[in-house]
């Protein structure tokens, strides 16, 4: 039978998931039942949501991979935790090193790879609070990695815009044919349907189980990324990954209408979210379908978005301090430039100056908000033969000018996009969720936020509501089936509004709430391969 696994015809509706005793929620189907795997041989929810992490480095490896970073916010045995393990820039990776070749950090080869953090996360996530072995948590995706798995119609796009993009790219950067060799192994680029195989994906997450990651840091594999940087002219060495150190944190909040919002503190870029919420509290919203409650989310945003991009770092390099920028009388000023015309937004002052999202909760209440990421789809394009360690690109993202609070440093982490969220009220979990997708993260986790507090939409319904995404100046871009009247209504505010040709860059999201009576209720990405597994 012939048909276009890409193409649809016909509008689909998701229903809302129930279940007791354990959700995972995630991008993929197999990711989200090699939680619900784990957490049937005994696991808990933080055993679940490494085990479907571990699983999406194999099934979404144009997301995410091994040699990535992660954030994550824990809910366990009624406490809060935040996880931070990201690291920071090679000791050789020096400002100077770049200016002599041109203005800016490529994009692409092993010269942006800082210190993955991803390996580390899931030991420490795992040994401080899970109930299992790191090997046994790794098992159901080694497994998959082995024993191969049909690509996705989802995947298999960003697969062949890859695959054209690298083309053009390989003859600047020979590192990227081992992303040929990994991932095209028969020269072309997967098609939906097709099955992937990756022994050596499956070689390194057992050893990464059997040595609680220490393989990858101070061991063998360790050996390997040396020798491979060496080689490609990549800063990263062994000594830089021997000193990687993760940190744990208290994650930020914000009071929004009568709901706390949690979100990791810088070098994550969720404290623009709280500043956004902080902005709209201090404006009416009078119902969802309304061109201004359109207009004044965009103009929250972008006004938060500008302060975030002005002034966020590595915290032991900022400027701002936090607790002005989330201080509500700081965003009444701001909320007081908000009129019915489109701001072209520019920073405050102050006194003192392509990611994978993931959910999981279980039947005794512990609740875990994760996100890992290469940083741009397959990341840098340099993958450490035979192990299947893609590396990430995220150095991409220092400033080479040294009087921006962002500039590279050696040892300074970088701004990151990948942010989870969690919801609270009175001091109960509420749930997790998160959005992810570079810089429409923030923008999404108000989107959605806004859907299900200021109009009491269902976590299905505020994920399949059409999204926009604030570019730049004026501009916004929306989805196509954005309604027509709200785009027309917005341009005459001045809004100038593009209609995006696909969904593709609005972002993938997971939902997870917890009822009264623990009953938990689940949401999913309509614009992925969303899948929730449920006991």
């Amino acid at each position: 039978m012939k048909y276009d696994a890409g193409t649809f015809h016909y509008s689909s509706r998701r229903e809302l998931v129930y279940g007791k005793k354990g959700m995972i929620s995630t991008t993929h189907p197999l990711a989200s039942q090699a939680g619900l795997e784990v957490l049937k041989k005994g696991g808990n929810a933080i055993d679940a949501i490494v085990a479907a992490a571990a699983a999406l480095t194999v099934v979404e490896p144009s997301a995410n991979g091994i040699g990535g970073d992660s954030f994550a916010i824990i809910w366990y045995k009624g406490e809060m935790y935040g996880l931070n393990s990201s690291r920071a820039a090679p000791e050789l990776m020096k400002r100077e090193a770049f200016q002599q070749k041109g203005t800016e950090i490529p994009r692409y080869g092993l010269e942006p790879v800082t210190v993955p953090g991803v390996p580390k996360g899931w030991a420490s996530l795992v040994n401080r609070f899970g109930r299992l072995a790191l090997s046994e948590v790794m098992e159901p995706a080694a497994v998959i990695a082995e024993e191969g798995h049909p690509v996705t119609s989802k995947i298999a796009e960003a697969w062949e815009r890859t695959y054209h993009i690298f083309s053009k790219q390989l003859k600047d950067y020979p590192v990227l044919q081992t992303w040929f060799d990994t991932f095209c192994p028969d020269g072309k680029p997967l098609q939906a349907g097709d099955m992937w195989f990756s022994k050596g994906h499956a070689k390194t997450l057992r050893e990464i189980g059997a040595t609680d990651a220490e393989a990858f840091y101070t061991g063998w594999i360790a050996d390997e990324i040396d020798a491979f940087s060496k080689k490609y002219d990549g800063y990263i060495r062994k000594k830089d990954l021997e000193q990687h150190q993760l940190e744990w944190i208290t994650p930020l909040s914000t009071a929004y209408k009568g709901y706390d919002i949690w979100e990791m503190p810088p070098n994550g870029q969720g404290i623009i979210v709280l500043m956004a919420l902080n902005i709209l509290e201090e404006l009416t919203l009078k119902d969802k379908e309304s061109p201004d409650t359109y207009h004044k989310q965009i103009e929250a945003i972008k006004l938060a978005f500008s302060d975030g991009l002005q002034y966020i770092s590595d915290p032991r390099s900022m400027k701002a301090k936090i607790e002005d920028m989330l201080s509500k009388e700081y965003a009444a000023n701001r909320a007081g430039l908000i009129t019915e015309q489109a701001l072209s937004p520019e920073p405050g002052k102050f006194d003192n100056p392509g990611t994978v999202y993931l959910a999981a909760a279980d039947g005794e209440g512990n609740m875990v908000s994760y996100i890992q990421s290469n940083y741009a789809g397959f990341g840098s394009g340099s993958v450490v033969p035979g192990l299947g360690i893609s590396l990430h690109n995220r150095g991409n993202q220092f400033s080479l000018d040294e009087n921006h609070p962002n500039v590279l440093v050696p040892g300074k982490r970088p701004f990151h996009t990948i942010i989870p969220g969690f919801i609270t009220q009175n001091g109960k979990p509420i749930g997790p969720f998160g959005v992810m997708g570079g810089g429409m993260q923030p923008q999404a986790h108000l989107q959605v936020l806004s859907s299900m507090i200021d109009f009491q939409l269902n976590p299905q319904d505020a994920l399949d509501a059409p999204r926009w995404q604030w570019l730049e100046g004026k501009k916004v871009l929306v989805e196509p089936q954005f309604p027509y009247p709200i785009i027309q209504d917005l341009i005459k505010r001045g809004h100038e509004v593009q209609i995006a040709a696909s969904p593709l860059s609005f972002g993938r999201g997971q939902i997870i709430l917890q009822q009264e009576n623990g009953v938990l209720v689940g949401g999913t990405e309509p614009r992925a391969d969303g899948h929730i597994a449920v006991w």
